[in-house]
């Protein structure tokens, strides 16, 4: 299969991907968190493309992607005010809402489940392409399963080049961490994934949140799971990664320590002085968390190496997208910390 590379600007773009997706084809989308891998979120036999390019496990639900509020009461039902007040405040954006599923969505979209997620992103081209191909489309990350996201049209080509239809080039990713999830069909709000809204922004719309325990912990490989990125192990490059907290010094004394050829270290900017000698790279700068969010995928994919033994990973603290970045790493680390105060 040749795999077709579309620009966002050129003119017939939206016309050729919306075609594709019409056909049961697949075509990997640009938005503003990570690119989706696309398809009819209407049509099983589409969506089974989905699951077979990425190797993704059949009970990890989907993402539906609208182009426009109105269009989540044809695929959802008891859509309660909840949804409409957070979408008017973060839509078009990174927010995904956990809603009731309406019968014409299939569960090999949902995952077995009676319910579905449904976001309106935030970029145009993605957003006419829905428009123009008359479904929402089903996209998850457009990353072979477990490993680092897809941030760029070159990443997505590096892990589906010959295997998809298309790729359309939007650009670099301005968010660079999956979408916020928010399950609303339960008695309370329920945060599933921590993302480009933080969780004191969903809270000053919502006034009650519930932060689920898979975004702190590594939950039981045979739970049933509400979210995409729930369960299983993500972001990981082949290397150990293992995530050193605390100040600065202890950690680089810590790192330092055990340090062994083939080793990397992944850190701030800020932190590259105290890293000399143990190979170190940069994901962006903790004074501006947003490096960070929009750094980590590509350094994750730069780390993901068969020559690299382990990764030492240093973290941000606090809310906001620092709490996305801090979920992302500790899932890449299946929730491997080492505290240098405790550890040393």
């Amino acid at each position: 299969m040749n795999t077709l590379l579309l620009p966002a600007a050129h003119p017939d773009t939206v016309k050729t991907a919306a075609e594709i997706i019409q056909n049961g084809g697949l075509v990997a989308i640009p938005t503003e968190t990570v690119y989706g891998l696309g398809a009819n979120g209407l049509d099983e036999n589409a969506v089974a493309k989905i699951f077979e390019a990425k190797g993704r496990p059949q009970d990890n639900p989907l993402i539906l992607h609208v182009s426009e509020l109105a269009q989540i009461q044809k695929f959802c039902h008891h859509i309660p005010m909840a949804a409409y007040a957070l979408a008017q405040a973060f839509w078009p954006g990174p927010l995904t809402m956990v809603l009731p599923a309406r019968l014409n969505v299939p569960r090999r979209t949902t995952g077995g489940l009676s319910t579905v997620g449904v976001r309106c992103p935030d970029c145009d081209v993605t957003r006419e392409i829905i428009r123009a191909s008359g479904v929402p489309i089903a996209a998850p990350s457009a990353n072979i399963s477990g490993k680092p996201s897809t941030t760029t049209a070159a990443h997505v080509l590096h892990d589906h080049d010959g295997r998809i239809a298309a790729v359309v080039d939007g650009g670099p990713c301005r968010v660079g961490v999956e979408s916020t999830i928010v399950d609303l069909t339960g008695e309370r709000p329920r945060l599933l994934r921590p993302g480009g809204i933080g969780p004191e922004e969903l809270l000053a719309v919502l006034g009650d949140l519930v932060i689920d325990r898979a975004v702190t912990a590594q939950i039981d490989k045979d739970a049933v799971v509400r979210a995409p990125g729930m369960k299983y192990q993500h972001y990981a490059p082949q290397s150990e990664v293992v995530i050193v907290s605390g100040s600065r010094e202890k950690a680089a004394q810590y790192i330092h320590a055990h340090f062994q050829p083939g080793d990397r270290v992944l850190c701030f900017e800020e932190e590259l002085p105290l890293y000399e000698g143990c190979d170190p790279l940069s994901y962006g700068q903790e004074a501006h968390v947003e490096t960070l969010s929009a750094g980590l995928f590509s350094a994750l994919r730069e780390l993901d190496d068969p020559a690299i033994h382990k990764v030492y990973a240093r973290c941000p603290v606090g809310g906001g997208v620092a709490y996305a970045v801090q979920n992302r790493l500790k899932k890449a680390a299946a929730f491997r910390i080492i505290d240098p105060e405790v550890d040393a």
